[in-house]
Formats: C-alpha cells, structure tokens, sequence
C-alpha cells in the first residue's frame, strides 16, 4: 500500500467511525487514519509490532462490528478473498469495503470478481496497484468457500489460507525430516515452525523432553496448535531471529524462509542461523535446510565450529552444524 493511493481514497482523512483495516504492513502508511478509531488486524509478528509501536490498536484476530474496513491483498488469493469476507461478516450493509493491492498481488483480477458480486466505485490507481470501493450488500452475496476454513493437507494435519506451504507438506521439510538423527537431543527448538509437521515428525523420535515451536504467522501457529497436542510441545508467536530462553537447548531444526513478500532476501536465513547458534549450547546440534543456491555456508561457518552437508539434491540441501558460538566470528574478536 501507499500513502498516495490511500490519500486518494481518504482525501480529507479520517472516513468516520470505527474503522477496520485488516492486512496492513507495518511499514505501510496509514497516515490519514486516526489510531483511536482505526483497529488493524495482523497476524505476523514484526508487522504487528511496527504497527503497534505507531499507536495503532492491533491484534492477531479482531471481533466486533465497524461503519467502514480496509482489506490490503496479500499474494495468496485464498487469503485475500479469505480477508474480504471477514471484514464484510463484520459490517452493515451500504457500508464501505476498501480493497487496495498492488498488480502483482492480483488486484485487477479482484476488482473484475468483486465487480461481479457488488456495486464498486472509487476506483484508484497509482503506483503499479489500485484501491476501490465496494458498498456491501444486504444478505449473503460472496461466494461460501471465500470464508476462511482450515484445509487438510494430510492426515492429521491441517493448515489455513495463507500459510507458507499450505497445500501440502513441503519437500525441503520433507528431506530434512528424513535426515534427522534416530534419537533426537532432549530440548529443541523448531524456528519458523509453521503449521507444525516438522515439529511432529522430530516428537515421533525417541528423545525429545521439550520442543519450542516458534513462529512469526500466528495463522500457521493456530494451526500448529490443531495438529499437535503432545504435551512437549510449548507453541511461541514470535520473531524466530530474536527469539530467546532463560536455558539453552541442545538441538535446533529451522527451514528458515528467504522472501520478505515477493523479494528474495536470504539475509533472513542468516539472521535465523545467528538465532539457533544464540540457542544452543557449545555441544548442541543445528539441522536445517535450505535451497541449493542460498549461500548460507559463510554465515554458519561464522557461528558454528563444524559445518556439515548431510543430505541434498539439485534443489535443497540439508545441513548440519555443531559447535555453536566457536566459529569465525568469535575467532575474529580474540
């Protein structure tokens, strides 16, 4: 979203009333939107605080009733007629339901659906997106399966729309699945645990007393929360790069992401492995996979005495590392 195609909307601020945004960034510009009528819902963690520490009011998942909503498309379509649906469940009809996106995230595609189902008008664009306004409906007038509903993608698994992976079980997961030990350390970390079938894959191992399950979506840790009730399992909303524990842990596995939105940025990865070497003890283990051409193996050697590929392909590969908090970097500082 912009500032320019928001201020088009909103031209002289504020709409009235309470207003409901669901989607924003937290770097996005919401300037002519007062905070003390504006309730904003995010489920990712560093969004959700950025947008916080602006002064808005903002939580994970929102109840009520608003005059007016904003809903910014994400990339995945289910999610973004799954956001549309909620906001309208949680107005009146004849009130507003703003719709901004960018190009690539398929806005066009939503305007032409939305223009099929509603009356639309305002419509805005600028800066590669559009925003436009859809006046709702009496009755039930969006199609039942836009409604957000968890998704089985294997047996006892389920995910929700949005979710990275959330038609089936990744294979990078896969293979770093098959490549853990037999026996797996007593307390571990799972960074970026999604919706939780890598976590369930190390438990069904002989080994683990405790297993942290931290992950920025709150979405997928819902999720993750459906599809595992083992009581080792303590389930973490956070930033996986800042998470911290009072006691170290002696295992870590992470297929830690590399896109922020649609751009790569393999920075993230590293930013993950200088986490899991914070984590662990000098004699714990890290597993983690990754994409062949994601140039990790500087970063680790950075953090871990031992660097070590264990299983790969042409697509991923599967690393593991040991001695953590004695590599370069720490030589660097004698």
């Amino acid at each position: 979203m912009t500032k320019t195609r928001l201020s088009l909307a909103f031209p002289d601020g504020h709409p009235g009333g309470d207003f409901l945004v669901i989607g924003a960034r937290g770097g996005d510009d919401l300037s002519p939107l007062e905070p003390a009528r504006t309730r904003i819902r995010q489920g990712n963690f560093p969004d959700h605080r950025a947008l916080s520490d602006r002064g808005y009011a903002v939580a994970p998942e929102v109840e009520g009733r608003f005059d007016a909503a904003l809903v910014v498309l994400p990339r995945a379509k289910a999610e973004g007629r799954a956001r549309i649906a909620e906001s309208a469940a949680r107005l009146q009809p004849g009130a507003a339901l703003w719709v901004d996106g960018q190009k690539t995230d398929g806005i066009d595609s939503m305007l032409r659906d939305m223009r099929a189902l509603a009356s639309v008008d305002e419509v805005h664009s600028k800066a590669h997106g559009k925003i436009f306004r859809v006046t709702v409906p009496s009755g039930e007038w969006l199609p039942a399966d836009w409604t957000a509903r968890k998704h089985e993608v294997a047996p006892g698994f389920v995910t929700r729309p949005g979710v990275f992976s959330a038609d089936g079980i990744d294979p990078g997961s896969a293979m770093l699945a098959d490549a853990l030990p037999d026996r797996m350390p007593t307390r571990v970390v799972d960074l970026g645990a999604g919706w939780g079938w890598l976590s369930a894959q190390a438990l069904a191992r002989p080994g683990i007393e405790t297993i942290h399950l931290v992950e920025a979506e709150h979405a997928a840790l819902e999720s993750a929360r459906d599809n595992i009730r083992d009581p080792r399992a303590q389930f973490h909303w956070a930033d996986a790069r800042e998470f911290t524990l009072r006691e170290p842990v002696n295992g870590v596995i992470m297929n830690p992401p590399f896109h922020d939105g649609r751009t790569a940025e393999p920075r993230i990865g590293g930013e993950f492995i200088a986490a899991a070497a914070r984590l662990l003890t000098g004699a714990g283990r890290l597993w983690m996979v990754a994409n062949r051409h994601l140039p990790y193996e500087t970063v680790l050697a950075q953090h871990f005495a031992q660097v070590h590929e264990v299983r790969g392909d042409t697509r991923f590969k599967v690393i593991e590392a040991t001695g953590a908090g004695r590599g370069a970097a720490r030589k660097g500082r004698r």
